[in-house]
Formats: C-alpha cells, structure tokens, sequence
C-alpha cells in the first residue's frame, strides 16, 4: 500500500492517496466544516486534481470532526455571492455540478452529525452515499432567506419525487437518517461510527472495477440524467469502439476464461 499525504492551505481540505482512492478530507471542525470562500475553492482544487490524476480511480469525500458541515458559512460568503466564489471555469470541477468541468470520475461520500444546505447538494452530486444513523439533516435554505442554489432544486426532487420532497424543501424542515434513506438521498445508513470504513470498502471494490469502463458508465448515467433518457440511449454506442480495443477489455475477456481477479490498468 501506498499512502501520500498534503494539506491544502489553511488545512481547510485535506488531501490524501491512498493506492488508487484519493481522500479529502472537510477540515474546519472548529466551524462544524461550514463552507468558506477558501473552503470551497480548495475543495474544487482537491477534486479537480484527482480527475486529472490517471493513476487515481475513486474519491472518498468525509469529514473532520463530529459533524459533516453545518452548510455554508453565511457571514464570510455575504460580500462574495457576486464575486466568484460560486464560479468555476471549464478546468475546474464544481463540487455542486452546477458549472465547471463535468468530473469523468466517481466519488463516494461518508456523512456523520450535522448535513446541512451544501452538504445536502454535495451528497446529491456524488455517486455513492453512506450516512452515520445519527445524522440531521435539513435543506433550510428558505428559512435563511435564500433558496437552495447547488443542486437541491433539480436532484433532491428527482431523487424523492415533487410530493416527498417538497415538504423539505419549502419548509426547511430538518429530518434524520432513516427519512434521507426513505427519500432516495443516501445509499446506506450504517451504525455511528461505521460510514467512514464502509465508504472505503466500497471505493475499493469500485477501483477493483476497469477504470474506462467505470468512466464511460458514470458518463453515460450524467448523460442521462442532464440530457434525457432517449439522448443517453442514443450515445451509448459511442463508448463502445474505446472500451472494446482497450488493453483492459482483453484482460477482462482472458480473466474470466482463466478463472481469476482481472488486473486493470486502466489501459
């Protein structure tokens, strides 16, 4: 096993690899990891260096501390809302999928305590989901004078349907672990204390998997979800030239006769 290990600055993310999974880590405990302007820019950073890394094949977003993030700080993005903060070119991964680059690589995510506002939308913008049972959860942006603004609008609703999502959202209501389970926003609610090694277990498993054709799947499946199932039909095909000429497609094929693990190089 091999373990790399950098802050980002101010320590706000940290970053950290571990084999083929790349760790980022919320770190503003003190601040129940509530998003800064500095804390999102680097968690853009942290993120868009793992999609650029070809040797990295999944995320693993948790967080520091007792808590996920208590949303976003407020009082420091108040100045900021038109200067920025929420902007990110087309290098850049945005961590709420609004703009920016489109990540071409999975990301799993560990909540524990409080998920609030953006963490709500950063769970809705990653593929795999594992929530601590203790979890308090709310979409409270209305009650802050503001409407949710990375996401919630669009993947919340689609994700629990207009009339189970609605009452959270136009209330700001705040609901537990087992309502996130009922309403499709998590993959799995494990014991307190748990959700941080069963993520890791399934970011494994997801790096046993061939990295080109993990990549076209989650391209095909964002396809789909931003595009429309009858123009995510209509791609899927193109994938299949690439994914079938790879070095990875061969070794599948020859693991499979011979009875053994395949060992992908992502080739």
């Amino acid at each position: 096993m091999t373990t790399e290990s950098t802050n980002s600055i101010d320590n706000r993310i940290t970053y950290e690899i571990q084999d083929y999974i790349c760790l980022i880590g919320l770190n503003r405990a003190d601040k129940r990891n509530a998003f800064d302007s500095h804390m999102i820019a680097q968690l853009s950073d942290a993120l868009t260096r793992y999609d650029n890394d070809d040797n990295l094949r999944c995320a693993l977003i948790f967080a520091h501390g007792e808590h996920f993030t208590a949303g976003l700080d407020l009082m420091e993005l108040q100045d900021k809302w038109d200067k920025g903060a929420f902007e990110f070119d087309n290098s850049q991964i945005d961590p709420w999928g609004i703009g920016g680059k489109l990540r071409s690589k999975p990301i799993v995510v560990a909540v524990q305590g409080t998920c609030f506002t953006a963490g709500i939308e950063l769970m809705l913008n990653s593929d795999v989901v594992i929530a601590s049972d203790n979890c308090n959860f709310a979409q409270m942006e209305v009650q802050r004078g503001i409407m949710p603004f990375g996401g919630a609008t669009v993947r919340f609703v689609k994700a629990a349907g207009w009339q189970k999502a609605m009452p959270y959202l136009l209330t700001g209501k705040p609901f537990d672990s087992q309502t996130a389970d009922k309403l499709n926003l998590v993959s799995e609610v494990v014991a307190n204390g748990m959700e941080y090694e069963r993520a890791l277990t399934i970011a494994k498993e997801i790096c046993t998997a061939a990295p080109l054709g993990v990549q076209a799947l989650l391209s095909s499946a964002q396809d789909a979800s931003r595009n429309g199932a009858n123009v995510a039909l209509a791609n899927i095909h193109s994938y299949l030239p690439h994914l079938f000429h790879s070095e990875d497609a061969k070794e599948g094929a020859i693991a499979m006769v011979e009875r053994r693990a395949a060992e992908f190089k992502g080739r």
